[in-house]
């Protein structure tokens, strides 16, 4: 069933959106080489329990994971892209991380995603990051009023034919507000002017994600993490996004960064709150 919200409902999600902007906005400043998985981790569960939040990946079981998911964020390494399940493994120079939060205040929903590159960048790394990023913000572009779900997916897609990637249709965006995942699916191919008319107080998860030379992908072993199926690299850009009378809304909307406050070391995570 899809659930329009009202005006006030929506601002209480935009709560949740900038919690989870800020909560990507410092997992990316302390990505860097040397820093291992499982501390992010930890010390996104600290952020989240100060907070007075809920994970919404704690103990998620859906049909396609192996077991409930152990963990409050998705960190994705290299050719893996969704789901990843961090582990203990050290960042290095030149990694790609995508990292993918959900989480609920007070009963209300905001989902998003971000891809960074650790240390030094390789253009075709930036390129493909900057392919989900334009394809998100050509997805937020016609999310209005009488468009249809069709033409978000067309947008997508159309960045992602431009820049020569293709598209895998098996996960992609999907409605959202007092769950994480309600309906409706949101393709990230599809045809234009198909598909649900979208309405005021509609809100949604757009993520597109790409590989740069297949669509197709394989699971880990540890059943939740995703990869390219030839371990050709990824990235993957998500935003909670609600359609108004106006212009589009985007809920974890995250605040310019500066490089120079990126930090240093690891020594700024903590894992007391684990």
């Amino acid at each position: 069933m899809i659930e329009l919200k009202t005006p006030a409902e929506i601002q209480r999600m935009h709560v949740a959106g900038r919690f989870v902007a800020e909560v990507l906005s410092e997992v990316g400043r302390l990505a860097d080489v040397g820093v291992n998985l499982l501390d992010l981790e930890h010390h996104v569960r600290g952020m989240i329990k100060r907070r007075g939040a809920e994970s919404c990946y704690w103990d998620y079981a859906p049909s396609f994971g192996r077991g409930p998911f152990r963990n409050v964020i998705c960190l994705s390494v290299n050719d893996a892209v969704l789901h990843g399940l961090p582990h203990d493994y050290t960042l290095r120079d030149g990694d790609v991380l995508s990292a993918d939060l959900a989480v609920s205040v007070d009963g209300w929903v905001a989902d998003s995603a971000r891809t960074v590159v650790v240390g030094t960048a390789a253009e075709e790394d930036l390129r493909i990051i900057r392919a989900t990023e334009e394809a998100l913000e050509a997805a937020i572009e016609v999310a209005r009023p009488g468009n249809r779900l069709g033409d978000i997916s067309a947008a997508i897609w159309a960045v992602a034919h431009d820049y020569g990637y293709p598209v895998n249709n098996e996960f992609g965006g999907h409605g959202i507000g007092r769950t994480m995942h309600e309906g409706p699916h949101v393709p990230n191919r599809g045809r234009a002017g198909r598909g649900l008319t979208l309405r005021p107080g509609l809100t949604l998860a757009l993520e597109p994600w790409f590989a740069r030379t297949t669509d197709r992908i394989v699971y880990d072993a540890d059943g939740w993490t995703i990869r390219s199926a030839d371990g050709s690299r990824t990235a993957h850009s998500e935003h909670t996004v609600a359609i108004t009378e106006d212009a589009p809304l985007v809920l974890t909307r995250r605040e310019p960064e500066n490089p120079a406050t990126r930090a240093d070391s690891a020594s700024r995570l903590s894992t007391k709150d684990a």
